[in-house]
């Protein structure tokens, strides 16, 4: 723990620098986009900045900012520049500059009428939906001390929950910042638990945040050439390259291609259904079978091929000695408050 807590030290002073980094390297971008037309030559003049960002977070030592940063500027950044390269949304060169900085690095999104709304003030039911699901997690985490007595097949089903309770509160903090900046918060879940397909999961309840970055930069042109189904089977594929690229910000070890591998595979199996359900008119299962179904068959995989590469490299260990690092230093800090308010 003591190696992890000099890394979180170092990564919470390398912190601003990579944020002051990150601002002017998309000023940057909003500057020649102003001034170069939509098309190959705005793509060029960004190529700069598309070059860079998939290095910025090797700047930190922990997997926590690597995982999040690599997250936030090497798949929704690049992807929005690259939309922008040719014109497309969300971002816009005419945007004032804290609102294209903060809509081009966070999911987040601008009102539905175009028209930004004035700071605001912090929802309590925001904070309060943010403290329950810190709350669960370190409910969740005190359950990690227990990890050599629980089944394997047991301890990925709470990674399971781990991975979606940890998203939901790094994507509740985005909220706090889109509502101070009167932006609305990119939608990342939908109930998944409440899923009735492969379909339903992917397309409609799951990472919807990235789904919506990846329909208009891969499935829409992939549509041109090789229809609706290739489409689909192309983003998936994208998918999983990019996670792969994710994990490497993880552990650190070279891609097996495994991550790869569930996404295609899940990619094809949209296409049966989709096949399945426009042409056969067949039965299918009621919700009361299909949700259980569907979620069984996303578990089996996720154990099969997801999780393998990162239990493989200690990865989650890491991770829990990250935790405990952060929860000391959370209690170091609050004890100091508590201290200095006396």
């Amino acid at each position: 723990m003591e190696e992890a807590m000099k890394a979180l030290q170092s990564d919470l002073k390398s912190l601003p620098k990579v944020v002051m980094i990150v601002s002017i390297l998309v000023y940057y971008a909003r500057f020649t986009s102003s001034l170069i037309r939509p098309g190959l030559p705005r793509l060029l003049s960004l190529l700069p900045v598309i070059s860079l960002l998939p290095f910025i977070p090797f700047t930190f030592s922990m997997i926590h900012f690597r995982g999040i940063s690599g997250f936030f500027l090497t798949w929704l950044c690049l992807f929005k520049l690259l939309l922008l390269s040719f014109g497309r949304g969300p971002l816009d060169p005419s945007l004032p500059l804290i609102r294209f900085i903060s809509l081009a690095t966070l999911p987040v999104k601008l009102q539905e009428d175009q028209k930004p709304k004035q700071l605001t003030t912090l929802s309590p039911k925001l904070l309060i939906s943010t403290a329950i699901r810190a709350a669960l997690l370190s409910v969740l985490f005190s359950i990690y001390r227990f990890k050599e007595e629980l089944n394997y097949y047991v301890l990925l089903l709470v990674y399971c929950v781990h991975i979606y309770l940890f998203l939901e509160l790094v994507l509740s903090t985005s909220a706090i910042t889109s509502q101070l900046l009167g932006m609305e918060l990119e939608p990342q879940f939908n109930k998944p638990y409440f899923t009735t397909s492969l379909r339903d999961f992917w397309g409609r309840r799951w990472n919807l945040m990235v789904s919506s970055i990846l329909r208009p930069s891969i499935y829409e042109p992939a549509k041109i050439y090789f229809g609706p189904l290739g489409a689909v089977l192309a983003v998936f594929l994208t998918s999983g390259l990019m996670h792969e690229l994710m994990f490497y910000y993880n552990n650190l070890r070279k891609p097996t291609g495994e991550v790869t591998a569930f996404f295609v595979l899940h990619g094809v199996c949209v296409v049966v259904e989709w096949w399945w359900a426009k042409y056969q008119n067949w039965w299918c299962p009621p919700r009361v079978v299909a949700t259980p179904l569907t979620l069984g068959f996303v578990a089996g995989t996720a154990f099969w091929l997801f999780f393998p590469p990162l239990i493989r490299g200690r990865t989650d260990e890491k991770v829990l000695a990250e935790v405990a690092a952060m929860m000391a230093l959370i209690k170091e800090t609050g004890r100091w408050l508590i201290g200095s308010g006396n």
